[in-house]
């Protein structure tokens, strides 16, 4: 339960009655239980959907669910994507792309990767069918966090300091087999063979994403981490919209 407790103080800023000891491998050791934390996400978004719906229209609901995911996670993975957004447009090499990322300011390229990130998911999330949407709620988060675990195990450091570095250090296979099974069992006990669909749709785009940013930076950071797990929520809630027949 300790590595849970690890994950989930780094993951939102859902806060603890206690305080948890964690050691230098620890935060790398925790991601096994990264979609655990994702799951947690989600069942604060359906419980908090099944209320606000007895009150508020949908579209309203929905945009308040896009919001409070921003909320408990801190913003921390949409702050990943403004910054790759803004490295993408910024003229020059690996260590320009990487110097841009850092700066802790946001540019305009940035800004409108945010805009339409988030008008993405909320009208994915709008448009999904009433019948599967608390499924879906519980299942996006989940397989976003595995997909941050699918991206860390192996992969490079593209900097040797920062969080991206610290997680890549303490995650290895065990942690990579832990969270796929959770994933996995999961998606097949929320949506059965859609389920399967979107976690394989996931996780090949995971491989892609990884692969390009070996390429261009010679590994990952935190900022990609996060961009990617942003990416993904958007992306699974698309191929849930697809494979439920959403509204056309």
């Amino acid at each position: 339960m300790r590595l849970y407790f690890i994950a989930l103080q780094f993951l939102t800023i859902i806060p603890l009655p206690f305080s948890v000891r964690c050691g230098e491998e620890d935060l790398g050791r925790s991601m096994s239980l990264f979609p655990l934390v994702g799951l947690t996400i989600g069942l604060f978004l359906a419980g908090t959907d099944y209320l606000l719906a007895l009150a508020l229209p949908r579209p309203v609901t929905d945009l308040l669910l896009v919001t409070l995911l921003a909320v408990v996670t801190g913003a921390l993975h949409l702050d990943g994507l403004a910054d790759v957004c803004d490295g993408l447009a910024a003229r020059g090499g690996r260590e320009r792309f990487l110097a841009v990322m850092k700066d802790s300011r946001t540019g305009a390229v940035g800004v409108v990767g945010l805009v339409l990130g988030i008008l993405l998911k909320y009208e994915a999330l709008l448009n999904l069918p009433l019948e599967h949407k608390r499924e879906a709620l519980l299942f996006f988060p989940l397989i976003a966090r595995f997909s941050q675990v699918q991206l860390t195990v192996g992969a490079k450091r593209a900097r040797q300091d920062g969080l991206g570095s610290a997680f890549i250090g303490g995650a290895g296979l065990p942690q990579f087999a832990a969270a796929s099974v959770i994933s996995l069992a999961s998606g097949w006990l929320l949506l059965g063979v859609v389920g399967v669909y979107c976690t394989a749709t996931v996780c090949l785009a995971t491989w892609i994403w990884k692969s390009w940013f070996h390429r261009r930076l010679g590994g990952i950071t935190g900022d990609v981490i996060g961009c990617v797990s942003e990416l993904n929520e958007i992306l699974c809630l698309l191929a849930l919209l697809a494979l439920t027949g959403g509204k056309p």
